[in-house]
């Protein structure tokens, strides 16, 4: 049991259902950047409200039904919400609130089974066929999934429960809001065929066009089109993908996915480097990347390690907790620096440093105490302004002095939204392999 988590005995009983042959449940939130700001606007409630960017620029994260009525949709540029629903109520996004309960519940999820794939903050899916015996069938528990996230978290959920994951996803979002729905594993077919192409995983309004110039307009007539006619109109490997799924045919399981426990960057040298200012600029551009990533993710950390490889595949690692937690690169850089400069390598030759921070945890809620003389703003902020333009203009654009070349050649590349997290990404400070580390915690199987 996760945490010491107390399951009760059995979960409220709904509607009797087959769920025979079902195991997998899809969990989604309702609404569930605008239901937690709720919480907090409680007067809110029965109106309007939209949870996104207020600029000109801005979109939409979230909508309550009340808004949703009027044509307000996620991703929908700011304006165009306005415009529907010009009485609405627009909240700015408070992520910590989000990542906050986003953890309640999917500790929920995990006090049941080991099997949980989150896919977003707020939905993931479960494997409960080894629950069966101390909960009930699939039914049941997604009952009890639904009356404890609204009993915990203040928040409501619907839930998917059938043999496949694409049919439990598409369940879920049949039974919207603060609903459960059982599609039986031989009910598939008449739950599907009536649907719209358009629910069909791959296919977006490019692939939906072409379906129905072929005359395919429900998952039915797709169903019943032969395979060599999908592929030649999509290509082999989607004609064959959407045909399969047409029949309820999806043989994917629920992939587990843990909390991350410590958040790092590697860098492997094409040649060995025996030059230690080299290695010290690498661990400065190391340390500027991990701590984007803790404050791209929400999160800080106490410790810092750093790692090392020698040419001969000897590797050493040395750690350093701090005071207070962080996700500033000028303190992660300070303590690696630190930490390397102790071990007195100065002709040494390696093939690879890391820097690691560990001991991670939500940067909402962590009390930070100024030194005696210390300015209320400083690198934190600083590196938050780089967070910005980075998102603006792509990276390496705001970087350390000591990490430009003057004949480097200018970056073209935009941003992504976040700090890249491809292995054998690039930057323009060295011709160094990185590779980001994200180790995660492995949870309690016991139960």
């Amino acid at each position: 049991m996760s945490r010491g988590r107390v399951v009760p005995a059995g979960p409220p009983r709904g509607p009797a259902g087959d769920d025979t042959g079902c195991h997998l449940l899809h969990v989604d939130m309702d609404a569930f950047y605008a239901s937690v700001e709720l919480l907090r606007r409680p007067e809110l409630r029965g109106k309007p409200m939209i949870v996104g960017g207020e600029g000109s620029r801005g979109v939409v994260l979230s909508a309550t039904y009340e808004a949703r009525r009027f044509g307000v949709a996620s991703a929908m540029p700011m304006s165009r919400a306005r415009r529907l629903c010009p009485e609405a109520v627009v909240i700015s996004p408070t992520f910590g609130a989000y990542a906050a309960a986003s953890a309640g519940v999917m500790e929920v999820f995990r006090s049941i089974t080991p099997l949980v794939e989150p896919l977003s903050l707020d939905e993931a899916f479960l494997d409960v066929r080894g629950a069966a015996r101390r909960l009930g069938g699939a039914q049941m528990i997604g009952e009890w999934i639904r009356a404890t996230v609204q009993d915990e978290q203040g928040i409501t959920c619907s839930v998917g429960v059938a043999s496949t994951k694409f049919v439990a996803k598409l369940a879920s979002a049949h039974c919207k809001p603060d609903g459960l729905l059982v599609v039986p594993a031989d009910g598939v077919v008449q739950f599907l065929h009536p649907l719209p192409v358009a629910a069909l995983w791959g296919v977006g309004e490019k692939t939906e066009q072409v379906l129905r110039t072929l005359g395919l307009h429900t998952v039915g007539d797709l169903a019943t089109t032969p395979v060599q006619t999908l592929q030649r109109a999509l290509g082999p490997a989607a004609g064959a993908h959407l045909s399969a799924l047409a029949w309820g045919r999806d043989e994917r399981s629920v992939t587990p996915s843990e909390p991350e426990k410590s958040i790092g960057a590697e860098e492997t040298f094409p040649v060995d480097v025996d030059d230690p200012q080299v290695v010290r600029r690498e661990l400065l551009r190391l340390s500027e990347r991990t701590a984007a990533r803790l404050r791209a993710s929400g999160q800080v950390g106490r410790t810092i390690a750093l790692k090392i490889r020698f040419a001969d595949f000897t590797t050493i690692t040395r750690s350093k907790t701090l005071r207070e937690s962080t996700d500033v690169g000028r303190v992660v850089y300070e303590t690696a620096l630190a930490l390397y400069d102790v071990l007195g390598l100065e002709r040494a030759r390696l093939r690879l440093v890391g820097v690691r921070v560990e001991g991670l945890a939500d940067v909402e809620g962590q009390a930070r105490q100024l030194l005696l003389g210390e300015r209320e703003t400083g690198w934190r902020e600083a590196e938050q302004a780089v967070d910005q333009a980075t998102l603006r203009f792509g990276a390496g654009a705001v970087r350390p002095a000591a990490l430009f070349r003057p004949d480097e050649t200018p970056r073209t590349d935009r941003p992504s939204g976040r700090p890249s997290q491809a292995a054998g990404s690039r930057t323009g400070t060295s011709n160094t392999r990185e590779t980001p580390t994200v180790e995660r915690s492995v949870g309690d199987r016991s139960r």
